[in-house]
């Protein structure tokens, strides 16, 4: 049967050929895997000697011969009933035998191993992983596996745990295919990446004697939208509101230009006059920009935060001219407090990162997360306590 991605299954209840089967496609390929008289090779088996045969002959008549003698209270040990869904592998003396079943099987005392395989359809899932897109977006993505066992020497012979092997290798060609695409990509052509996934996944799992029938991604959430997407600001945001207020004409210059007025604006005019600039007057130096948005958090600091929290973090801010300026946040005692210079105690994560970048963490179009992954947000400590700041943002909505 052909299905969508061009792929050739193997037809549903195809069984009887198995009794032919001497080592699956690798048999063809190595001259000395073909099946002798009554037994196969095993792929690594040298041709056995004549003294090796003999043994091996006498042996075998030994047990035969064993059976005989304690019918029929061997034969309660002895005789096997093998269902049609099922095959089973003999080793006697340790080299394997072509696949037993259905119906009964005779199997030698002391000589003879068994053991079963099950041809149904199985399936399991790839458990959700977290995995960055190609544009920046992390996402929780997992998937449904089924599978089934088309040649059972392959599948006894070639992998010591299958279901383990077929999870990791599925796991691998999902995450393989999802870092190459962007995020809109992957949620418009799941079909597609579904497909291309069985033909990937079929190509490792073919020489270990399984096929894999049908892969279906599923996008669990998007813990963090694409880097370069167009987030407007929220003007209902108090914390922009107090960001617009410390920047001044900040914004303005670097816009370039003074924005015109919408109708919701008003523009504030001022009747009084400023004073005349005094001749040789030092021009007082401006007030940083991240000393400004810092202070503004104070307000929004409460007990209920440092229970949350309860971390010192200190800034080590980069700023426009070159310098760098650092300034804590501390949420270990009482509503906790913010200021420049380094806390009093030792703090428990130092973050460092440019002015520019903080204005738009704390205008909440940056998150923590992101500017850690883009390198845009430079952590020195406990990783996990520098993403509790998603906490304090929060409470600034």
């Amino acid at each position: 049967m052909l299905g969508r991605s061009g792929y050739r299954a193997l037809p549903l209840g195809d069984f009887d050929r198995f009794q032919q089967s001497s080592f699956g496609f690798l048999g063809s390929q190595k001259g000395c895997l073909s099946p002798e008289r009554g037994g196969v090779g095993t792929g690594a088996d040298a041709p056995q000697s004549w003294p090796s045969c003999l043994c091996h002959g006498l042996i075998s008549f030994l047990g035969f011969l064993l059976l005989l003698v304690t019918f029929p209270i061997s034969g309660w040990f002895a005789l096997k009933i093998v269902p049609t869904y099922e095959r089973m592998i003999v080793f006697r003396l340790g080299r394997i035998r072509t696949p037993k079943g259905p119906g009964m099987v005779l199997l030698l005392p002391f000589i003879d191993s068994f053991q079963r395989v099950d041809l149904r359809t199985r399936a399991f899932s790839v458990p959700p992983c977290k995995l960055a897109s190609k544009d920046g977006a992390v996402l929780s993505v997992g998937a449904d596996v089924q599978f089934r066992i088309w040649d059972p020497v392959l599948s006894v012979m070639t992998v010591k745990d299958l279901n383990t092997a077929t999870r990791m290798t599925a796991q691998n060609a999902m995450t393989k295919a999802l870092l190459k695409r962007p995020l809109r990509e992957i949620q418009m052509e799941k079909l597609k990446i579904s497909d291309q996934l069985l033909l990937e996944i079929n190509d490792v799992t073919r020489a270990w004697g399984l096929e894999v029938d049908r892969v279906e991604l599923a996008v669990e959430a998007v813990l963090q939208p694409p880097q370069d997407s167009p987030a407007g600001p929220n003007l209902d945001s108090t914390l922009q509101q107090l960001a617009l207020h410390f920047l001044g004409g900040s914004m303005n210059s670097v816009a370039g230009g003074a924005p015109s007025p919408g109708p919701d604006t008003v523009e504030m005019v001022s009747e009084v006059e400023p004073p005349a600039p005094q001749v040789g007057a030092r021009p007082s130096p401006k007030k940083p920009l991240a000393e400004g948005l810092l202070t503004a958090l104070q307000p929004f600091l409460s007990e209920a935060l440092v229970n949350q929290v309860g971390a010192c973090y200190q800034f080590n801010v980069v700023l426009p001219s070159g310098t760098q300026s650092a300034y804590f946040l501390d949420l270990t005692t009482g509503q906790g407090r913010v200021g420049q210079g380094v806390p009093d105690g030792i703090p428990d994560v130092v973050v460092e990162m440019a002015e520019a970048d903080l204005r738009a963490l704390l205008c909440r179009e940056l998150r923590p997360l992101g500017a850690y992954m883009s390198g845009r947000l430079k952590v020195k400590g406990d990783l996990a306590v520098a993403m509790k700041l998603e906490a304090v943002l929060r409470a600034l909505k």
